[in-house]
């Protein structure tokens, strides 16, 4: 029964999406609103940029900044959450300016780095490891926090380093919530990915995108933003199967509570 319904929601996950598209190519295929181009011109426009003419010098230079400032949030993230939770006196001096700057609309920040850092491929990193640690620092701290207290004193009688403690203890037992913080870290990162790329030179998949609406050529502006989804959706979905995996044990008994 389970792998029935199993097999029927990925069907429907596969299904969905081609329906769209086809009923979006068909609806659009006599399309003259310049706003509104049909779907074939657009997938014509795509493969022109983004699978040659753009590819090396923007799509591959916005993945790098991606991926570099994603990296180094979560792992300023994990260090620095595992800090403030630990050790009481930091957690009183600096959670109230943490949860100050994390309720900044994240791409706020990206006007106040092009003034201090200036443009270019460093402030892009930046903004994006500025934005993206807090969702991870946040949910490691609370995963830590919650630590059952009998692990807690395991490691007190034992007498275990803070290294110890935090691959042996604090992040298996944290690991899941840690995960749902780095999932966020990765939409923010993406988000301030494309906000940095739409100010100042033109470079990368958010300015090309914002080029092209600014200069009316629609296929290409729609052309952007299907890279866009495509991006984000494939990345979302490689976390995922990598959360799947590193976390099997969490998954598979959260299943067998289900289904007792």
């Amino acid at each position: 029964m389970m792998s029935s319904r199993k097999t029927l929601l990925w069907a429907l996950a596969i299904i969905t999406p081609i329906l769209v598209l086809v009923w979006w190519w068909l609806g659009s295929a006599n399309s003259t609103n310049s706003f509104l181009p049909p779907l074939s011109r657009i997938m014509e426009r795509f493969q022109d940029l983004w699978l040659f003419a753009h590819f090396q010098s923007d799509v591959l230079i916005s993945l790098r900044n991606l991926a570099i400032g994603y990296v180094i949030a979560v792992i300023l993230g994990v260090a620095l959450g595992f800090v403030l939770a630990t050790v009481p006196i930091l957690r009183a001096m600096f959670e109230p300016g943490v949860h100050f700057v994390r309720g900044i609309p994240p791409v706020a920040l990206v006007p106040i780095l092009i003034t201090l850092v200036g443009f270019g491929p460093e402030m892009r990193i930046t903004s994006i490891i500025i934005a993206a640690v807090f969702p991870t620092m946040i949910s490691t701290i609370d995963g830590i926090r919650a630590v059952d207290g009998g692990l807690k004193d395991v490691c007190t009688v034992y007498q275990l380093p803070r290294a110890a403690r935090l691959g042996s203890v604090y992040l298996p037992a944290a690991g899941p919530q840690i995960a749902a913080g780095m999932q966020v870290s990765l939409q923010v990162a993406f988000i301030v990915m494309i906000a940095s790329e739409m100010m100042g030179p033109s470079q990368g998949i958010g300015s090309m995108t914002l080029l092209a609406q600014q200069s009316f050529m629609s296929a290409d502006m729609w052309a952007g933003i299907l890279l866009l989804g495509l991006i984000g959706f494939l990345a979302n979905s490689a976390f995922d199967l990598i959360k799947s995996r590193v976390l099997a044990w969490y998954i598979g008994s959260k299943r067998m509570e289900r289904n007792s």
